[in-house]
């Protein structure tokens, strides 16, 4: 995540590829079938209440999970395979339960499937809007932690956590860039055949559901999650008991002794972060472990050493201007490093092909390549239309309700920075969704960051920090979102789904989720110590987006002594890793680290890469055993094992507002 996840996001945006070779691993469905026209059902009835009820359950339970695993590490993985299989067992159960009691009903179709799919996306993905980075870098604990002194951090920089104000600005920046490429959509599906690879294998995976064996793959796949989803709640239950007080329980066993367990080297039988390694490539598990190993392992207990030296003795370690300090700045100049590359060469990537395009250098190359069912695929993708001007009318009047409505919310935002954002959106939002058509790396996390610092320096001193953060956010949602329904546009294309029942679908599940995130993340704002840099819910992208935000006003001034030198040299570093990996020849590039994945475990600690190295070496040892099995049911057993552990929060998270404590504390202390 690293997400961004958002921050993770930005990671899991690069690992659609071990989702794509393990839909592609399924059995080869019937090629006559797939191209024999068959019916259609017109959008309404794809887009049906039971739909609609399945995907908000979804969509609840993800949300959950990732809220979880954002205030936890800040790495999220790639979830969508799971939603999909949910989506089948229950409405495929439901249609057949009826049919046994004699009930007629509509049959399940892979449209409708898909139209679960995209808005149970829709609704979880909200929780992915900055709950653990810019929304919660606003709240006071993160402006105490960030230095009360620090130059730029100013007092009134903040705005507590509340239902009622989040669920409004999500609601006001969230539906504006379902709009923005709408008029596009026949350009960069149908025109330029982009193969948008996450949509595309999202339509495999459904289109394979929905043949006989498909069918078949799909109930082993269920039974997989259902039986790891049972095995990991089961086991987050258990630990519950154990966990009764500070440092108590499963989550600190100190693996491999107390001394590594001080410097955050241990096992902490979180399957959660198994079940993300399983989802996550080999490189960026091994990559969280090295960065794991050279923070911990080396540069911290080195740079404590010159305490009274490079930075104050009498201060807390937690602050700013101590170690703190070095951790938080030296994971943003690794993090800053990868995203700059990223963004240079998705720019690229895309000028380049635009260039290519315009001098039809590739129109044999496209004509060659249609396939004998496009022009089916073409005509009932083209045949619900969704008018220009209801795109531009509602973009305009959702652009006019954010001018208003954004700097009464918060003072430090100027109308004019709204506009700004919301007039340069349609073209970062162009920009976005082809390279990502191209490349499947989703570039709105890295937009948002540039729009942090134009923001905050534009701001100033005084209002820098809130104007920085807020207008990340806004730049973000406004490009992240007009990408995704791009992939999604992409997935209908390929299940011969209308445009019109995902474009709804969209909205109503981003609807959901502005209403569902926020209730949630109060729920573990309140139960939970979140933002304890010492506790389990560290949330550290609050603290990076917050001191990139001061970084923005201050400029260099706000780093501790000698962090510039060395956030000048990690900088470099990531740059040099993400050349390296493009230059060398692919069997030699993969085994370069991922600079963002390195990043994470410097703020975050080395247990929770420890754990998604464990998630590699299953992975690692299925196939070896069985390499077919393994393709099929590693994105089951993976998402059952993240749901098990994600949805026992629900519950826990109720008891520890109810004041029920666990029962027992198990720790561990050095022998007499």
């Amino acid at each position: 995540m690293a997400s961004c996840a958002a921050p993770g996001r930005h990671l899991t945006s690069m690992e659609a590829a071990p989702e794509i070779e393990g839909v592609e691993s399924e059995p080869p469905r019937r090629e006559e079938e797939e191209r024999t026209p068959v019916p259609v059902p017109p959008w309404r009835e794809q887009l049906t209440a039971r739909g609609l009820a399945a995907a908000l359950l979804i969509g609840f339970v993800y949300t959950v999970i990732v809220m979880k695993l954002m205030l936890g590490a800040g790495l999220v993985p790639t979830l969508n395979v799971s939603p999909a299989l949910l989506a089948f067992l229950a409405l495929r159960g439901w249609t057949r339960a009826l049919a046994r009691l004699g009930v007629a009903c509509r049959p399940f179709t892979r449209q409708e499937n898909t139209v679960v799919q995209t808005c149970a996306v829709a609704c979880y993905s909200v929780a992915l809007c900055g709950f653990g980075s810019f929304l919660l870098g606003l709240n006071t604990r993160t402006y105490q932690l960030s230095g009360v002194n620090t130059p730029g951090n100013v007092p009134g920089s903040t705005k507590e956590p509340g239902v009622a104000w989040i669920t409004a600005f999500l609601l006001t920046i969230s539906f504006g860039g379902l709009l923005t490429l709408i008029p596009l959509r026949k350009v960069l599906v149908i025109d330029y055949k982009l193969t948008y690879p996450s949509g595309t294998a999202t339509a495999v995976l459904i289109n394979g559901f929905h043949t006989p064996q498909g069918d078949k793959n799909a109930q082993k796949q269920v039974r997989g999650f259902l039986k790891y989803f049972g095995i990991s709640f089961l086991w987050s239950f258990f630990q519950w008991f154990y966990s009764g007080g500070d440092v108590c329980g499963f989550v600190q066993f100190p693996t491999f002794g107390l001394q590594a367990w001080k410097q955050s080297f241990f096992f902490d039988f979180s399957l959660t972060y198994v079940g993300a390694g399983m989802i996550c490539s080999h490189l960026v598990n091994l990559s969280t472990l090295f960065g794991a190993i050279l923070s911990w392992g080396i540069l911290w207990p080195l740079i404590s050493r010159r305490k009274g030296d490079w930075y104050p003795a009498d201060v807390p370690e937690s602050s700013m201007t101590s170690l703190y300090g070095y951790k938080s700045f030296l994971c943003i100049a690794l993090i800053m490093g990868d995203g700059i590359y990223h963004f240079a060469k998705v720019l690229g990537v895309t000028a380049m092909s635009l260039h290519e395009r315009s001098q039809r250098k590739l129109a044999d190359e496209d004509k060659a390549a249609v396939a004998d069912d496009e022009p089916w695929r073409d005509k009932v993708f083209n045949r619900d239309t969704i008018p220009a001007w209801l795109a531009y009318a509602g973009y305009a009047l959702l652009s006019l309700v954010a001018v208003v409505t954004i700097p009464k919310m918060f003072r430090q935002v100027r109308w004019y920075y709204v506009i700004v954002a919301y007039a340069f959106a349609p073209v970062l939002g162009f920009s976005n969704s082809y390279g990502a058509g191209l490349t499947d790396i989703n570039m709105g996390y890295s937009y948002g960051k540039v729009g942090l610092f134009i923001f905050a320096a534009w701001a100033g001193r005084d209002d820098g920090v809130v104007a920085g953060l807020v207008g990340c956010g806004l730049v973000k949602q406004l490009v992240l979102i007009s990408a995704d329904l791009m992939h999604d546009f992409k997935t209908a294309h390929l299940t011969l789904t209308s445009p019109r029942s995902m474009l709804a679908a969209q909205a109503v599940g981003t609807a959901m989720g502005c209403v569902v995130a926020p209730i949630t993340f109060l729920l573990f704002y309140r139960a939970f110590d979140v933002g304890n840099p010492d506790g389990y819910w560290k949330a550290p992208y609050a603290l990076i987006y917050r001191n990139m935000a001061i970084l923005g006003v201050e400029g260099f001034s706000a780093l501790p002594r000698h962090c510039l030198s060395l956030s000048a040299g990690f900088f470099a570093f990531a740059l040099l890793a993400n050349v390296t990996r493009d230059v060398l020849p692919r069997r030699h590039g993969r085994y370069v680290p991922q600079p963002t994945a390195m990043a994470v475990p410097f703020l975050v600690g080395a247990s929770f890469a420890i754990d998604m190295v464990v998630g590699s070496v299953v992975v690692f040892a299925w196939h070896w055993i069985d390499g077919e099995e393994a393709a099929l049911l590693v994105p089951a057993v993976a998402s059952g094992l993240i749901c098990g552990d994600g949805i026992w929060t629900f519950p826990s998270s109720l008891l520890s507002l109810a004041k029920i404590k666990p029962p027992i504390c198990m720790k561990f202390t050095p022998g007499s």
